[in-house]
């Protein structure tokens, strides 16, 4: 690493389980060309970028990666890319992944999986990312209410060996309890961010950290946008928080998500190697109480 260079290091570190991850990490999706709503549809960034950006990444000391099988358009996948860039992987590296969700070859959405279609969701990222076994796999509920038989099945697939940790996505305080009455959950993935506050609301967040379970926040940048680019225009208070620290809109809100609380991980995703230094340089910002009282009013 360049003498300089700030690294995920300076955001702190969480456990995921018995893993020790740095506290800002790395999503894949934004590689692959092709957004879950299609609302980020286009053509994908060069291979070699897009294993540059990877290789980069855990240079500077990212080792939590988040990924998906269904992270895929006709000419990326964002599994094989990583197996392309990181593979043989360092001991250090936690690579996060999940199911629930699948899309047939062309890319169209297919229905949830079964409890019984599980297993081979799971095979399948273990296959593309070249693993024996995968270090956690969260649920992704699509339409689910009682989430019981999904978690019960990849319970069994951790018993077996195939998967180290387990973790949910998209789901309720009430479906946290339900799982953890199955196996144990080491994270939750959420929408979350400012302006984007329901896992607050509904008790979430505050159910994650008193049990120690980390709370890792997707679309924490984009918000409603979601899959497409951040917006251009941003909040005043926003703006002046920005100005005050020198530093861009989206850097100000990924750290107000990592003050949220130390078991809050970051999962930015880019396809630009600009903005994966300005987002590991963001878990360097420190918030002031003042500039955290400002940003509660950002929408």
């Amino acid at each position: 690493m360049a003498s300089g260079t700030v690294a995920a290091a300076t955001a702190g570190t969480w456990r995921l389980g018995d893993l020790e991850v740095n506290r800002l990490g790395f999503g894949t999706m934004r590689l692959t060309g092709n957004g879950m709503s299609g609302n980020s549809d286009g053509a994908p960034i060069d291979r070699g970028v897009a294993v540059g950006i990877l290789r980069s990444a855990v240079d500077h000391g990212v080792n939590h990666i988040d990924t998906a099988s269904f992270y895929f358009s006709p000419l990326r996948s964002a599994n094989e890319l990583i197996n392309r860039a990181l593979a043989p992987y360092l001991d250090d590296l936690v690579i996060v992944t999940k199911v629930g969700p699948g899309r047939d070859p062309s890319g169209e959405w297919l229905e949830m999986a079964g409890p019984g279609q599980l297993r081979g969701q799971v095979e399948e990222n273990l296959r593309q990312l070249g693993r024996d076994h995968l270090d956690v796999v969260n649920l992704r509920l699509n339409g689910v209410v009682s989430l019981a038989e999904h978690f019960g099945a990849l319970a069994e697939l951790r018993q077996a060996g195939l998967i180290r940790h387990l973790g949910l996505s998209c789901v309720t305080p009430e479906q946290l309890a339900e799982a953890q009455a199955i196996a144990p959950v080491v994270c939750v993935q959420n929408p979350y961010g400012l302006g984007q506050r329901r896992a607050d609301a509904n008790g979430l967040m505050d159910s994650c950290r008193r049990q120690g379970i980390a709370f890792v926040p997707f679309f924490a940048i984009s918000g409603e946008r979601r899959e497409a680019p951040a917006d251009g225009a941003h909040d005043e208070a926003l703006l002046a928080v920005a100005r005050a620290h020198g530093v861009a809109p989206a850097q100000i809100r990924l750290a107000w998500t990592l003050h949220r609380g130390p078991n809050v991980l970051a999962i930015p995703g880019t396809s630009n190697p600009g903005h994966l230094a300005q987002n590991i340089a963001a878990g360097a910002l420190r918030l002031s109480p003042e500039d955290m009282d400002l940003l509660e009013a950002v929408s």
